[in-house]
């Protein structure tokens, strides 16, 4: 097969029908790898993507610049109270882009939970056994070496070590990494190993063509069967939709627009009827962070983000019922500068304090593993707009303490002369305070600025249509060729990265498209 094309909003004339075998849409790590393991079958896949085409050699390493590329709604989506910045990519390549490179293969313990707890088959560690090496060899993956680690992520490493708490290197997609620390606004090296420059050419190199600047909006079906789609060229100056309508005829389409995107094209697509469980059982990762104050210059925004995890509190302990500690994963923080303006409390004076010291300023950051029964949901209004609602449950708010008062804990014995939370009012602390004292916040929707940079859910994987979206071969129930192959599939959250997962159960999925062929 000869090799595939690239596609953007110049190129497209009105009212062009495309016929493939498979459309798929969205090209992050689930899009980007089901497009790549259908094109070594001779399959010959249309891959869509609203965002642009941003090649490595566009990258400027400029925040702003850079967020208005790679990051979905120029960074300033929330959810539906404003209380959690929602982070994932609009761009070719997707959160890949702009991701850590963190790359976790997924824990046993998770897979077997899924499995006995909601029934999801053809997933186990067996099944998914012969991806990792697979992948970590496709994307270069090593745990971090000395040479990787920063300031910050020394003194986590040690501060952690000398507290007993069980870390490692955190495996990295890297190859011939820079060092330059502006990872979350893309590698201009080319050196992370994100799906631009990874799977996607490799996809297009055995046929596959990449629509870039196109927006799936409408599902045609009769009866169980996907007939294809109409798609709308948006203009990438300003990120709207133009006049141009694009229809595909494929004999599927497997839906790979990430764990925000793929229940919202299903749910404007009108399928909630039929599917009660679409938009629900959300995930996000919430991420509370801890500044703190440094007597030696630590210049957080340089070398890789995170060389050193804890894993430790990965899974959230019980006593008698009753939430103890854990649920989350803690790791060094990386903020760039104008991010670290934004994040750092107070305004005037003592905001000035702080940014005069930048360079001597570092932190911790934790995502936490979210508690089923607390989980967000996705809706979608008449006028197909979309809203995003996660509420902090009682078990949450107990969660956010605890790993808030670790991480203080982390940073004074790391040697921080003072420590301080993220958020509008200063809440300074020069030793550690009591449990107590923490534990009194009030958690608070936007009182305290956190990211959700791994969204899972909303086209929960189950056996009923009642409780679920696709079945374990990833067909969404009541359909024979339509898929779901991203995160939005998982029924909760990883506990680690979600990355690789997303790759594996891709690989996965794509043996069952393939059997619609």
């Amino acid at each position: 097969m000869k090799s595939g094309l690239y596609r953007d909003y110049k190129s497209y004339a009105k009212k062009e029908t495309i016929v493939v075998d498979v459309v798929v849409i969205g090209s992050g790590c689930g899009g980007s790898t089901m497009a790549y393991e259908l094109s070594k079958k001779g399959i010959k896949v249309a891959l869509l993507e609203q965002g642009g085409n941003y090649h490595t050699g566009t990258f400027d390493n400029h925040e702003l610049n850079m967020g208005g590329k790679v990051s979905a709604e120029r960074n300033f989506h929330t959810t539906a109270d404003g209380g959690i910045n929602l982070v994932y990519g609009n761009n070719l390549g997707g959160a890949s882009v702009h991701y850590w490179a963190d790359s976790y293969r997924t824990p046993d313990d998770r897979l077997l939970l899924w499995n006995r707890k909601y029934g999801m088959e053809n997933h186990l560690p067996e099944d998914l056994h012969s991806y990792w090496s697979e992948l970590e060899a496709d994307l270069h993956v090593t745990p971090a070496g000395e040479e990787s680690f920063n300031p910050m992520n020394r003194l986590f490493r040690s501060a952690s070590q000398r507290l007993g708490w069980e870390g490692h290197a955190v495996p990295q997609a890297r190859k011939n990494c820079q060092k330059s620390g502006h990872c979350m606004q893309g590698c201009m090296f080319g050196a992370k190993q994100s799906q631009l420059v990874t799977h996607i050419p490799r996809a297009v190199q055995l046929g596959t063509d990449v629509y870039t600047d196109l927006r799936a909006e409408k599902l045609n079906y009769v009866g169980q069967k996907v007939t294809g789609l109409e798609a709308v060229v948006i203009d990438r100056r300003t990120l709207r939709p133009t006049a141009t309508k694009i229809t595909f005829l494929s004999k599927a389409v497997c839906v790979s627009a990430g764990g925000f995107g793929s229940s919202t094209f299903l749910l404007r697509n009108g399928l909630k009827k039929r599917l009660p469980a679409l938009g629900e059982f959300l995930a996000i990762n919430p991420s509370p962070m801890v500044h703190a104050l440094y007597e030696e210059p630590i210049v957080q925004w340089r070398n890789i983000p995170a060389a050193y995890g804890v894993e430790d509190f990965r899974l959230a302990r019980y006593q008698n019922g009753k939430y103890k500690e854990g649920g989350y994963m803690l790791m060094p923080n990386q903020l760039q500068p104008a991010t670290l303006a934004a994040l750092i409390p107070s305004f005037g004076k003592d905001h000035f304090h702080y940014m005069k010291q930048m360079e001597h300023l570092g932190g911790t950051i934790a995502w936490i593993d979210d508690v089923d029964g607390e989980l967000g949901s996705i809706e979608v209004d008449l006028f197909g707009k979309r809203k995003i609602h996660y509420p902090f449950g009682k078990v949450t708010k107990q969660i956010f303490s605890d790993l808030t008062y670790k991480q203080m804990k982390l940073n004074f014995e790391a040697g921080a002369k003072e420590v301080f939370l993220a958020g509008m009012k200063l809440r300074k602390y020069s030793k550690l305070p009591k449990k107590e004292e923490i534990d009194a916040l009030a958690w608070r929707p936007a009182e305290f600025p956190m990211a959700a940079p791994h969204p899972a859910g909303g086209c929960r994987m189950g056996k009923s249509s009642e409780n679920s979206v696709v079945n374990s071969r990833h067909q969404v129930h009541g359909f024979q060729n339509l898929f779901v192959a991203d995160s939005s599939v998982f029924p909760t959250g990883v506990s680690v990265d979600p990355s690789f997962t997303i790759m594996a159960f891709s690989k996965k999925a794509s043996e069952f498209v393939m059997d619609v062929m």
